[in-house]
């Protein structure tokens, strides 16, 4: 797949599922951006589009990773115990500076001696020493927070090393502030913002069906891999699960649970957050980790869940009809198998969409890769649920793939996207009169 080129056109599609233009059964995105002189944008930390809620919520997130290097590359660490390095050594003033332009509030965080992992009001942030992830969803303006970032880091001593944003299609494109209405959009704010055009030499890609679930990325490498002297393997496996059975998302309710007399509202919502997480099973996806939880009014959850090196994050928006969870970990396992099973099998939604991001060398570690493979070999297969098995006697859930896109970018990042959907031998009656008795099966 060719990157987004640098032509200008103008955008007249309601939604990203359309494409403006199919010649001779091949489709072209006439709307694509162009490089152009370099403009000033109001960034300060009270501007942007604040969106009201619509009734409707974007669950699929927004995630920005961005990676520095020092620019004294021969500079020192820091050796006194528990010293932080790089980018932890940011304040809390400034963090939360970062997230206001991204419109949205650190409420809690844990950490360890390798990274600094904050729930947000809108998804997750993560800090390393040299490496900042963040993940929003709503109408959050991410991409509004990248001049700081650099900024913060430039004072810290450090430059940019490699920059990836990246997205799954907007369900409700409409509702979304700028700079994210449409990825022609987002690309056109960084190839034209005064101070990240000359920082982010950097190309978009979009894999997948367009007319369908589709993913976009956005990578600008400035590695100087002469002076690299390991080789990286780090990798990202991301699962965007929706329509999750009716059963479970009714734990993340908020008026699912009892409330106590004289119970402080911050206790409340930190025992319910543990409610939730223990009664879904999410604590058994992260075995060994530190799990910080968080229940939302209405409805809604967030986790972080960091071990060593590695996190892993949950997301849940669970209104009926729009059902979203969204799983994200770093974890640098051989294989994905069990780990998406599991995941399956603790949501059980109807269908996923599951990327990955991973240095060459990362994707060469795996000794088994869900984006490979054909037929049968493409299916992904999970537990079936206790109701389920008792009313058909059927023990397995089978997600079939519909399809799968890779592609190589900027050197050695490799971008893998698929999507699967949900196969049973059930028949719509049967799921109908189960449904009427009290029982979900699908």
């Amino acid at each position: 797949m060719a990157p987004y080129s640098s032509k200008k056109g103008t955008d007249d599609s309601s939604s990203e599922g359309n494409v403006p233009e199919e010649i001779a059964g091949v489709m072209f995105n006439s709307d694509q951006p162009q490089a152009v002189p370099s403009m000033s944008f109001p960034d300060d930390d009270d501007s942007g589009e604040i969106r009201e809620y619509t009734g409707q919520f974007e669950g699929p997130e927004k995630t920005l990773e961005v990676c520095f290097r020092k620019q004294d590359l021969d500079g020192p660490e820091p050796t006194e115990p528990g010293e932080k390095a790089g980018l932890r050594r940011l304040t809390m003033e400034q963090l939360g500076r970062i997230c206001a332009r991204a419109r949205c509030t650190i409420l809690s965080s844990v950490s360890n001696q390798y990274l600094d992992a904050y729930v947000l009001s809108e998804s997750s942030l993560f800090i390393y020493p040299y490496m900042l992830v963040l993940k929003t969803c709503g109408t959050t303006t991410l991409l509004r927070c990248m001049a700081l970032v650099i900024e913060f880091g430039r004072q810290l001593g450090l430059e940019i090393d490699w920059v990836g944003y990246s997205r799954k299609n907007f369900n409700f494109p409409t509702d979304q502030a700028f700079p994210h209405q449409s990825f022609n959009q987002e690309l056109e704010y960084l190839y034209s913002h005064r101070n990240l055009c000359e920082t982010l030499d950097g190309n978009g890609y979009s894999l997948g069906p367009l007319t369908s679930d589709h993913w976009f990325v956005f990578v600008a490498d400035q590695t100087i891999r002469s002076r690299t002297l390991e080789v990286d393997t780090d990798r990202v496996l991301n699962m965007m699960m929706f329509d999750i059975d009716e059963d479970i998302a009714q734990l993340f309710q908020y008026d699912h649970y009892e409330t106590l007399d004289g119970e402080e509202k911050e206790d409340e919502i930190m025992r319910i957050s543990r409610e939730q997480t223990l009664q879904s099973g999410i604590n058994e996806l992260c075995p060994g980790a530190v799990i910080d939880p968080r229940a939302f009014e209405p409805c809604g959850y967030s986790m972080n869940a960091i071990l060593f090196r590695s996190y892993s994050t949950i997301h849940i928006t669970p209104e009926s009809g729009s059902s979203y969870v969204s799983f994200e970990t770093n974890q640098k396992v051989r294989s994905y198998k069990s780990l998406v099973s599991n995941v399956i099998s603790t949501f059980r939604p109807k269908r996923f969409v599951m990327t990955l991001m991973a240095d060459e060398a990362g994707l060469k570690q795996l000794i088994e890769n869900p984006f490979t493979g054909s037929g049968q070999e493409s299916s992904i297969v999970a537990p079936a649920p206790r109701e389920l098995r008792e009313a058909t006697g059927i023990n397995q859930m089978m997600y079939k793939r519909g399809s799968v896109a890779s592609i190589q970018v900027e050197d050695d990042c490799c971008c893998m996207m698929g999507n699967w959907v949900l196969k049973t031998d059930i028949s719509p009656q049967q799921i109908r009169a189960n449904k009427t008795r009290g029982m979900t099966i699908t």
